[in-house]
């Protein structure tokens, strides 16, 4: 294989190097390295990849990007919402809890609307901030350790990252049934739900970097998708047979969901029922144990967002996401699960009769006004 050029230092959060193909093309190479955190993605991250990719965005050179988990564990496990919990536990948490948000939206918006192949590996665990890196990459990977899901009502918060426009793409009901339950996903249900476009076995990630490296990469965008495609699809026919998943097992259960009118009765059809499968099982104590508001916030931000653009439901889902850093759920939901690790969190409403519709509808108000954080995306 071509040797790699290293751009930072190997001990940095965010890894960034180039390998040269047969033909003089650069692949850019991008390794999340916070392996004992389960390469969470964190401030330093994202002001590290952002300008890396805008580069690689404008650079000639480079024919397309791949970018992977340091580790076998995880590509990325979610956001760091520890340090969001350390600036909301000091009482004034709005400008920073913006200002992470912005950040991560402007860069998941960068990956949805990057013109060059962006490979994403998305091997082992992928949730939250992770899938919001993966959901918008134009070749997504899974293997047979992929596990994903969108756990925010866990602690407090919702299905953003882009949740409000990719939740859309699956099957009637399933984004609901997902976000409601917080269920995991894997390869087989991701590919099956349009989170992912190929399965490869996981030890052919060498086999594939390698196979990269000997591409005709051409110069235009659009002809090295195609070639990127290409040479994916052939390993997929490779890997050997994915692992059934429990999506598709269940759709019909799962959309029975649309028969209902309200949240409530949904909720109460998930509840009640009565099965042996165990990940539907798993879907109920998740959903029985999780935050009211989260499960009313994602019925409304799927009502909310129905037919909206990207970029409008990123605009949206900016103000919920601050809007949540002063509530008090979200705050309360980390330290359950994540700081002192009890696993009880004290909600503040109890059951989704609790949820005041005015404290709902303020996760929605223009609190921006003309002046959007997310403004300039519009001009791409």
């Amino acid at each position: 294989m071509s040797a790699l050029t290293v751009l930072n230092s190997a001990v940095e959060p965010v890894v960034f190097e180039t390998a040269t193909a047969e033909n003089g093309s650069l692949i850019g190479l991008i390794t999340l390295n916070a392996p004992k955190a389960l390469n969470a993605l964190n401030f330093e991250m994202i002001k590290l990849l952002e300008p890396q990719l805008r580069a690689w965005q404008d650079d000639d050179a480079i024919a397309m990007v791949l970018l992977k988990g340091a580790g076998d564990k995880a590509f990325c496990a979610g956001g760091d919402v520890v340090s969001l919990h350390r600036a909301m536990a000091q009482g004034k948490p709005t400008s920073l809890v913006e200002e992470f948000f912005t950040l991560e939206y402007k860069l998941d918006y960068l990956i949805h609307t990057f013109d060059k192949p962006i490979l994403v590996w998305g091997n082992g665990i992928v949730m939250g901030g992770g899938l919001g890196l993966m959901a918008g990459a134009s070749h997504r990977v899974v293997t047979e350790t992929s596990r994903i899901a969108m756990p925010e009502q866990t602690i407090g918060l919702y299905p953003d990252v882009g949740g409000s426009y990719f939740l859309h793409k699956m099957p009637q009901s399933v984004g609901l049934f997902l976000g409601l339950t917080s269920a995991s996903i894997n390869c087989d249900d991701a590919r099956f739900v349009s989170l992912a476009d190929h399965f490869i076995d996981s030890t052919k990630y060498d086999a594939m970097l390698a196979q990269i490296l000997t591409v005709k990469w051409g110069k235009t965008a659009s002809l090295n998708h195609d070639r990127l495609t290409d040479l994916l699809t052939d390993l997929d026919n490779q890997s050997a047979r994915m692992p059934k998943g429990n999506v598709k097992a269940n759709l019909k259960t799962i959309q029975k969901l649309g028969e209902f009118t309200t949240l409530q009765e949904q909720v109460d059809y998930i509840l009640g029922l009565t099965t042996d499968d165990k990940w539907l099982q798993r879907a109920q104590k998740s959903l029985k144990h999780g935050c009211p508001l989260s499960c009313a916030l994602v019925s409304e931000q799927l009502k909310t967002s129905q037919g909206k653009s990207l970029l409008a439901c990123f605009k949206m889902e900016l103000g919920m996401s601050v809007r949540a850093g002063e509530v008090g759920e979200f705050q309360e939901g980390v330290r359950a699960l994540l700081i002192d690790k009890d696993g009880a969190p004290n909600w503040q409403y109890k059951t989704l009769s609790d949820v005041p519709q005015t404290i709902i509808d303020s996760f929605f108000a223009n609190r921006f006004g003309e002046n959007h954080p997310l403004n300039e995306l519009a001009v791409k």
